[in-house]
């Protein structure tokens, strides 16, 4: 990698962490007793640093595409729930321009499917974005028929927006260099991104004019049918947890923190390796959120050297909490010795299965003596 490479990515990782940071004080700001203007300022900050975070994720998903491939996570997913998501995700925003989105599903409503649930919100996001672009104060229609086989189920995707839309696929450098707004750049990105992830599945895309001037694109993929499982809805009814939060970044340790406590925990905290390492012989933890890049000491040296300590300190539980958690980074943290990793920004839901299974092998392993 070039210097003025490395300088870029670097600079984009940061600003990308800091908008992380944003989004999270935000919302806890968001959760306090505010004027109504002091609601609408903090909206607004969130509404900027969300819209700069989603550029800066889809310019580093499509590089690492052209590079490495497209990396998924599969997992079952109802398709009626991805639907229902992408409909209250975009509704607001839709609204805001004017526009009426109607979002379907056609399928059986318990159906589930293995796969990527981030990919597959991204390529209908991508279109979506360039619908209600162009709808100018028009209607916005987004589909998804299901069709299962014996194994797979076949999705028919359609996406339809204004006469405007642009689904082309021309060349995205002469499109970014054309756009005059952030809106504008954010949506080019978004089809680029879009395209991307329907071709690296193996579908086809389909652009056509409707009836009426409308223009429409229209997607199919094949993807293995998700056996049925119970749904675990457990919540933390054991004892509150003590938490070890290392992190470089005093914005998130606070959120973390924030989030832990939401759960009745009590915490700790820790700016680097060196220190984590301290703490943990110092006082008993239920779990450590390890970050990965830090100053002196990295969250992969410290958890092999927390892992090489003698007795019951070095089996305590590490999460690593980390922006990076594609496949590859994510074999190299188990690697490690961690036992899980939590994407940032980490979401309520995500520390509370963390903490549940850490809870879960401190009784078992109590119960066994």
């Amino acid at each position: 990698m070039s210097l003025p490479e490395f300088i870029f990515e670097r600079i984009a990782s940061d600003i990308r962490q800091q908008m992380t940071g944003i989004l999270a004080l935000t919302e806890q700001l968001a959760r306090q007793r505010l004027s109504p203007d002091a609601q609408a300022c903090a909206s607004g900050v969130a509404e900027s640093a969300a819209a700069v975070r989603r550029m800066l994720d889809a310019a580093f998903d499509l590089r690492a595409m052209h590079t490495e491939g497209l990396a998924l996570a599969p997992a079952p997913i109802s398709l009626r729930d991805l639907m229902d998501e992408i409909q209250e995700h975009w509704r607001p925003t839709a609204a805001m321009g004017g526009v009426t989105l109607l979002v379907s599903y056609d399928g059986d409503p318990e159906l589930k499917v293995m796969a990527d649930r981030r990919r597959l919100v991204q390529a209908f996001d991508g279109f979506i974005g360039e619908a209600v672009a162009s709808a100018r104060r028009g209607a916005v229609e987004a589909s998804l028929k299901a069709i299962a086989n014996e194994g797979t189920v076949r999705i028919e995707a359609q996406v339809r927006g204004g006469a405007d839309a642009d689904w082309s696929g021309r060349d995205l450098e002469s499109r970014v260099r054309s756009v005059d707004s952030r809106f504008g750049l954010e949506v080019a990105l978004g089809v680029a991104l879009a395209r991307q992830i329907v071709g690296d599945l193996g579908g086809e895309l389909a652009p056509a004019s409707q009836e009426g001037g409308g223009q429409s694109v229209r997607f199919e993929l094949a993807l293995p049918r998700a056996e049925d499982s119970p749904e675990d809805d457990r919540k933390l009814t054991t004892r509150p947890a003590h938490v070890l939060i290392v992190d470089d970044n005093a914005t998130n340790r606070m959120v973390a923190r924030a989030l832990c406590e939401m759960f009745d925990c009590t915490c700790e905290a820790a700016s680097d390796g060196f220190e984590a390492i301290d703490a943990v012989q110092a006082a008993r933890f239920d779990l450590v959120l390890m970050d990965i890049k830090m100053p002196r000491m990295d969250g992969i040296s410290a958890a092999r050297a927390i892992r090489a300590l003698p007795g019951a300190v070095g089996g305590v539980p590490i999460v690593a909490l980390t922006a990076n958690a594609d496949p590859d980074d994510a074999a190299g943290y188990l690697a490690a010795g961690m036992d899980g990793v939590v994407e940032k920004p980490m979401k309520p839901e995500h520390l509370l299965a963390v903490l549940q299974q850490a809870l879960d092998g401190a009784e078992a392993e109590t119960a066994a003596v």
